[in-house]
């Protein structure tokens, strides 16, 4: 048995123990659609319970001391809190256990808001018993609760950045300057990803190229950054806060590898841009290019000039949402940056040449925050903006007398239709998941149905994955603009020095665990585990399985492909698990229905 290995470190008796149920009203958004008084008579006499009772906010600073005080003076070894999502406070009771000298662990977080206030509204006869019920199953599990403590590991005070867009960059350079080491991988011969190739970038104005040259300037003079080009992450091995990360270096005279120690992983890998598939929008028709090949041709115009194939463009057309939002031959999400994106264009280009007219065919303008400045910038200076309907988008001809023809049903002029001539049209194309199915594998990353890098919650946890230590920022978790970009990449050097400032990280001790005595070594458990947590040891002459606490999520996969019943989740043990159905269906408390 590893020292690291979750243990429960204490345990009393089911019918000794002295629990606490708080049954809170949200501040009505509970005790409007169920009779919290109810829920407190009924939780009185359960057997283990020593207080039941009610709060209008549960969470609030006095209900938090008053729960301390109880907890001190009742001598509870167990709490049970009937409120929102343990999404929300979970954090908040178990803190508030521990600062009464209770084990966190012992405390359980009821969901009656979303499970039972909420999602009966109309029925509050039935939600209330709904909710007894609930309430009763977390005491009965809370019952047979152990005492655990979170498994301890120490760091390494070093991290590893893979990409080195400018996400990427900003968080390596945030990383030295709270005192951690980085490692930069990238795949390309050069840094800087996107932003390094073009020129003025919303909303500074300031280059993307100069931006990234800033960037890399800063990291040459840091000794506690090393950048790797043309290389890519290829291993990963060891456990939480101490990896071991394999570097492959793809050289002229072949390719090297590399081992660094780290103590946390920011994945920040960029996006792809949108292609347009031949035909789709006029696409392959010349004079028909994507937004990022009109950004490029803008950047490399002389002042006064707009140039493509040799000849002066005097008229644009700009289609709105090409790949994005479309339920069929797309995608459904919106990609959020490239509306502004097409807006800064038209600017460039007002800038560049007055002359030239321009036209922006769009479902939605979504240009958010300050970037609506941009947008009346922009018409402002001339710019016509023609709305098309959702099922109806617009076509892309050749005409008759030469350039391009863009035929539009305008819902701004009364539905008509209407063909407009211009010399180019720009597909306003949005960000596509890149693809690294190698990546993807190797660091066990969780994608969304999006196809980007998914965050455990998105206001909440917005850079943490489900794999501790290893974090995602920037575009590969989503469309964004450069400064979110940033932000995530900051982001996640804070996440990274909370890991590993310290010296050491704690990790939850809610993990499988295998009773050696039971274990037959089938080698089920070893292939349902998806995160490769369960190896085979030899114990006392046998094989057994293992598990590796560090890696382990506590996802529970294991257990059912177990013959042998011999492995338990703790805090989520079979016995606990049993008396919470049980309790749960035994007969309610009748519930009758107020009178009007």
């Amino acid at each position: 048995m590893s020292e690291n290995e979750a243990t429960p470190v204490g345990k009393v008796a089911p019918e000794d123990r002295r629990i606490g149920v708080y049954i809170c009203h949200c501040g009505g958004n509970i005790s409007d659609y169920v009779d919290v008084e109810a829920v407190r008579e009924a939780l009185a006499d359960e057997p283990g319970v020593v207080v039941s009772t009610t709060e209008l906010f549960a969470c609030s600073d006095g209900t938090q001391h008053d729960m301390i005080d109880a907890i001190k003076e009742k001598q509870l070894d167990g709490l049970v809190v009937a409120s929102c999502s343990p999404k929300l406070h979970q954090v908040t009771f178990r803190n508030v256990a521990a600062r009464a000298g209770m084990n966190p662990y012992t405390y359980s977080q009821v969901n009656v808001r979303e499970q039972g206030s909420w999602a009966h509204q109309h029925d509050k006869a039935g939600a209330t018993e709904k909710v007894i019920g609930l309430v009763r199953s977390s005491v009965a599990k809370t019952r047979l609760s152990d005492a655990l403590e979170p498994l301890r590991f120490d760091t390494v005070p070093r991290a590893l950045v893979v990409g080195a867009g400018i996400a990427g960059l900003r968080a390596a350079i945030g990383l030295a300057e709270i005192g951690l080491e980085a490692v930069v991988v990238e795949k390309a011969p050069e840094v800087g990803g996107w932003v390094g190739r073009h020129g003025e970038t919303f909303p500074s104005n300031a280059a993307g190229r100069d931006q990234i040259a800033s960037l890399n300037e800063q990291i040459k003079q840091r000794r506690d950054i090393t950048v790797y080009t043309n290389a890519e992450l290829t291993g990963k091995s060891g456990t939480f806060g101490n990896y071991s990360a394999e570097i492959t270096l793809h050289r002229d005279g072949g390719d090297k590898t590399l081992t660094v120690d780290v103590g946390s992983i920011i994945v920040a890998t960029g996006f792809d841009s949108y292609a347009p598939d031949d035909g789709e929008f006029g696409y392959g028709i010349e004079g028909v290019v994507t937004l990022p090949q009109f950004k490029e041709l803008v950047d490399a115009s002389e002042a006064g000039k707009l140039i493509y194939n040799g000849r002066p463009v005097r008229s644009v057309g700009y289609v709105y949402c090409v790949g994005s939002r479309q339920e069929a031959g797309g995608n459904e999400y919106c990609s959020k940056f490239c509306c502004t994106a097409a807006i800064h264009a038209s600017v460039l280009v007002n800038k560049l040449d007055p002359s030239v007219r321009q036209f922006h065919l769009y479902r939605d303008v979504r240009a958010y925050g300050r970037n609506e400045l941009l947008y009346n910038e922009t018409r402002d200076a001339g710019s016509v903006f023609l709305k098309f309907a959702d099922d109806a988008p617009p076509t892309v001809a050749k005409l008759p007398s030469g350039g391009l023809g863009l035929t539009i049903t305008d819902l701004l002029t009364d539905s008509r239709e209407v063909t407009i001539p211009v010399d180019l049209v720009v597909l306003v194309t949005g960000m596509v998941p890149r693809q690294n199915k190698s990546l993807v594998d190797l660091l066990k990353l969780p994608l969304g149905t999006d196809g980007f890098f998914n965050e455990i919650h998105p206001k909440l946890r917005p850079v943490e994955t489900v794999v501790d230590g290893v974090m995602i920022a920037g575009c590969c978790q989503s469309p964004r603009t450069a400064g979110e970009s940033v932000a995530a990449g900051l982001a996640a050097v804070a996440q990274s020095a909370a890991l590993l400032k310290k010296g050491y990280a704690e990790l939850e001790p809610l993990v499988a665990r295998i009773d050696p005595e039971k274990c037959t070594g089938s080698g089920d458990c070893l292939t349902a585990c998806p995160y490769d947590s369960i190896t085979s040891i030899e114990w006392d002459g046998r094989q057994i399985a293992s598990v590796d606490p560090a890696t382990c999520k506590g996802c529970g996969g294991c257990i059912p492909v177990c013959g042998a019943d011999a492995i338990d989740l703790l805090g989520y043990t079979d016995a606990q698990m049993r008396a919470a159905i049980e309790e749960m269906f035994e007969a309610s408390v009748p519930v009758k229905e107020p009178v009007a």
